[in-house]
């Protein structure tokens, strides 16, 4: 069974395209005639219009909020994340103002205090977050007089444990007295006795 031929192709050194190989110089003629390579982004580009798509594609363009100039392939994200002027919003009160005087602004406006209407106390705004998800809702009122009568149950709980009584230590005071009164009389009339026994044994 015949096979098909395939023509061969070469690549053009202009466009680096692959063209067939019986065309590659009558094609190579036009191109470098016709078209230019962009330094930026390797398109071939009608040289006519290099320029134009130069300008509309790639030149650095200034940012019209802040002025800077800036690749226009990163002038959105420059508009978006970058640019001190861009405006952006006060997370307390909402406002929108631009991004280079937010952190002054924010450090005022999350001084400010608001009530809660859980536990009717003024919380700072900057805190509210983190009291909104710790607030158990009681104003401060019940908290403390919660707080005083733990306080005060502790304290009755303390005063029904059974106390030594004043008599008790007393007569205990004089027991021991006693005892040692007692321990001292007996040594003394020991002392005495061997004493006395020892004189009469001299005479």
């Amino acid at each position: 069974m015949a096979m098909e031929s395939q023509e061969s192709t070469s690549i053009c050194s202009h466009c680096d395209r692959a063209v067939p190989s019986s065309n590659v110089n009558l094609h190579y003629v036009h191109c470098s005639r016709n078209l230019k390579k962009c330094e930026v982004c390797g398109d071939m580009i009608p040289r006519k219009h290099a320029e134009e798509h130069y300008l509309s594609t790639h030149a650095p363009v200034s940012c019209s909020l802040c002025s800077e100039t800036v690749e226009r392939e990163t002038l959105d994200v420059h508009n978006g994340e970058n640019c001190p002027q861009r405006i952006v919003i006060c997370e307390y009160c909402e406002l929108p103002l631009p991004a280079i005087d937010l952190f002054e602004h924010q450090e005022f406006c999350g001084s400010r205090t608001e009530l809660c209407h859980l536990c009717r106390r003024y919380i700072r705004l900057r805190g509210r977050f983190v009291h909104e998800t710790s607030c158990n809702g009681l104003p401060d009122e019940v908290v403390g007089a919660s707080r005083d009568s733990a306080v005060a149950a502790a304290a009755a709980e303390r005063d029904q444990r059974p106390q030594t009584r004043p008599g008790s230590a007393v007569a205990r005071k004089h027991f021991l007295l006693t005892i040692a009164i007692t321990g001292i009389a007996v040594v003394l009339g020991s002392f005495f006795y061997q004493r006395k026994a020892s004189s009469n044994e001299l005479h």
